[in-house]
């Protein structure tokens, strides 16, 4: 969606109308125009090609700080423009007017600039968007989303891949001290192969060949 175009009393968005364009099928879409000051702003919507399109409301006031939705109906085609490009224009006008007056009520000449009063303009441009375009970008976006999925997923595998390898090295280093500090008892009390210690020479091998398989199974985390 467009960023919001903001002007002293109003702002628009999406900045232009974006039509999904198939023959013999109306498509619509919708403004939302929001007051942004503190009086109450009255709006009217003009079209360069009034019989294409069908606007409501195309007049209307906004309480302060308040929004509208206006909702632009493209009646049914039956051809294609020219490259799929369309040269209509839309005007929205605003301008402020009194607290307690209805849009049904707004004097005949409310918009007229030479009137005195001050008029406020905002021109939007018609885009047309085909259905295969339309099909794309929704696929484009469903990969994108998948991609970014597949992405956690296997940051998530390969953080897990790296804790148990941290564990299983703290674990080795552990029974390391362990023969450490056996070797010197050994040393202390003469010769000798005592069975828990080749117990414990069995574990620290078994340890290190858990560690080995971790790292050379784990994926790699340079890039390609």
């Amino acid at each position: 969606m467009s960023a919001s175009i903001v002007n002293q009393l109003i702002s628009v968005q999406p900045d232009e109308l974006r039509f999904q364009f198939e023959l013999e099928k109306q498509t619509f879409c919708d403004l939302k125009v929001l007051n942004n000051s503190e009086h109450h702003v009255a709006f009217k919507v003009k079209t360069t090609s009034p019989k294409k399109y069908f606007v409501r409301p195309n007049t209307g006031v906004i309480q302060p700080w308040d929004s509208c939705i206006i909702r632009v109906t493209l009646q049914a085609q039956r051809e294609y423009p020219s490259d799929m490009q369309c040269k209509d224009k839309f005007l929205l006008q605003s301008t402020t007017v009194a607290a307690n007056i209805d849009a049904d009520e707004l004097p005949p000449d409310t918009f007229n600039k030479d009137s005195g009063k001050s008029i406020e303009e905002r021109k939007l441009r018609v885009v047309y968007i085909s259905p295969s375009s339309a099909q794309e970008n929704t696929e484009d976006e469903a990969f994108k989303s998948s991609s970014q999925n597949l992405d956690t997923n296997s940051n998530q595998a390969l953080q897990r891949l790296k804790e148990e390898k941290d564990a299983a090295a703290k674990q080795t280093n552990q029974l390391q001290q362990e023969l450490d500090m056996l070797k010197k008892r050994k040393n202390r009390s003469g010769p000798g192969f005592s069975f828990p210690f080749a117990i414990l020479v069995g574990v620290i091998g078994i340890m290190v060949g858990l560690l080995l398989k971790l790292t050379l199974s784990s994926p790699s985390t340079e890039s390609e």
